[in-house]
């Protein structure tokens, strides 16, 4: 693996560790701090996460009219009862959407900020398809964090996000999100390292169930931070904070480890 350490420290240099100081600073809340009676991804859940002094983590569509709304799936069915796909939906129409028959409804990425206002670092995780454009959905969230002062990360399963930001946004920190399933072995990891060099991240967003990653671990060991998702155990917490510098938190992920007494 010795000449693809050396491709990676030529095609994805590490960042500048004041720009990334602030990601394993504190953990994130999967989605806001959501449970019954405060849906995932709603404002209410946001601020929930705010008053528990945990980051944010949240994730990002484009509407039919070309705006950035935060929402996880690409179907309103599951969180709405409504039948259709996002895409096809106004923000103003997605705003009158309610989120699991609460009062919350699918607000906007700048409705988020304006709400969060800093108080906490917020991950803002890009949704694509592969057959998707990614350059519109990337330009419609760097108009909104146009100005906006508070740390935060766009992150994406997909590396042309990142490598979007790094051509075009070049100041907005990004991550590259990697889940390894079963695919270990050396082509799954040859993967891995083309992603990594067209993506060009700052930090590493990773599976729990893939930690220890000996990928993981050479990235981290060259001075990419690695956030690692979804922690929802306490046998989750206990591996991250061996293998991983913050957590994306839910259920009884929220707790934190300690190390046990000698």
């Amino acid at each position: 693996m010795f000449p693809l350490s050396l491709l990676d420290r030529w095609r994805a240099p590490p960042p500048d560790p004041r720009k990334v100081e602030w990601v394993g600073a504190q953990d994130y809340a999967h989605r806001g701090l959501h449970g019954p009676g405060v849906p995932e991804n709603s404002l209410a859940a946001f601020e929930a996460a705010v008053k528990a002094g945990l980051g944010i983590e949240l994730d990002v569509q484009r509407s039919s009219d070309g705006q950035a709304v935060v929402f996880h799936d690409g179907e309103l069915s599951r969180l709405t009862g409504q039948a259709g796909e996002l895409a096809r939906f106004s923000a103003e129409q997605l705003g009158r959407v309610a989120l699991a028959g609460t009062d919350q409804t699918i607000p906007t990425l700048r409705q988020v900020l304006a709400q969060v206002a800093g108080r906490v670092p917020v991950l803002i995780e890009i949704k694509t398809r592969r057959s998707d454009r990614v350059a519109a959905l990337c330009l419609a969230v760097r108009r909104v964090l146009e100005g906006y002062t508070g740390p935060h990360a766009v992150i994406s399963f997909d590396p042309r996000v990142s490598r979007w930001y790094f051509r075009h946004s070049r100041h907005t920190v990004r991550a590259l999100t990697i889940s390894e399933g079963e695919d270990r072995a050396l082509p799954g990891m040859i993967r891995r390292h083309l992603a990594l060099w067209h993506a060009r991240p700052d930090f590493l967003t990773y599976d729990i169930r893939d930690l220890p990653s000996r990928f993981a671990a050479r990235q981290r060991a060259r001075g990419l931070p690695i956030v690692t998702w979804t922690v929802a155990t306490r046998t989750h917490r206990e591996r991250a904070a061996h293998h991983a510098d913050a957590d994306v938190v839910e259920g009884a992920g929220v707790v934190p480890y300690e190390e046990p007494d000698e």
